[in-house]
């Protein structure tokens, strides 16, 4: 068990070392409708690695919680792990393409849980705050999910407003 405990100890600190390889970011949402009284909150912390600078991996851990009228409660949660291609770079802007798969449990009170998968493309922008910081945006979606916590079931493309997401990244 030590020598396990030392590999791992090893292997992180190796990881660590290495400069500006790994990345940690992520995003937080709040939504209020006052018509239906619907109150909703996510929490979206995302980390990866760097392999070069077209390629990465990295996986994004989703919380959301949504509250209602009569009661009305749900909690989902989802993983999403991906491979990241930056198809261009220049000082300032990076742009690139997050492929993966999301796996997703929610659960409205009084119900069954459903689980639910999404399997597709997100492109995305980054751009360079300074060394370490880089604000990122993911705008769309064009896949397949099914029971997914989020979107709509099927196969498709969309680009609404509604799916735009904005995080910061820090590396390390």
């Amino acid at each position: 068990m030590k020598k396990v405990l030392f590999v791992l100890v090893m292997m992180v600190s190796a990881l660590a070392a290495q400069a500006q390889e790994m990345y940690l970011g992520g995003g937080i949402s709040l939504w209020r409708n006052d018509d239906t009284e619907r109150t909703k909150f996510s929490i979206s912390p995302d980390f990866g690695y760097n392999f070069n600078s077209r390629w990465a991996v990295g996986a994004e851990l989703v919380f959301s919680h949504e509250s209602g009228e009569k009661d009305y409660s749900c909690n989902a949660f989802a993983l999403a792990p991906y491979a990241r291609y930056s198809f261009y770079e220049n000082k300032i802007v990076r742009l690139f393409l997050d492929m993966g798969l999301g796996f997703s449990t929610s659960k409205v009170k009084h119900e069954d849980a459903k689980n639910g998968f999404e399997v597709g493309v997100k492109p995305g922008i980054a751009i360079k705050l300074n060394e370490h910081f880089s604000l990122i945006s993911k705008v769309g979606f064009a896949g397949f999910r099914d029971d997914y916590f989020r979107g709509e079931d099927g196969l498709g493309v969309t680009f609404e407003g509604e799916n735009i997401s904005i995080g910061i990244d820090y590396e390390f």
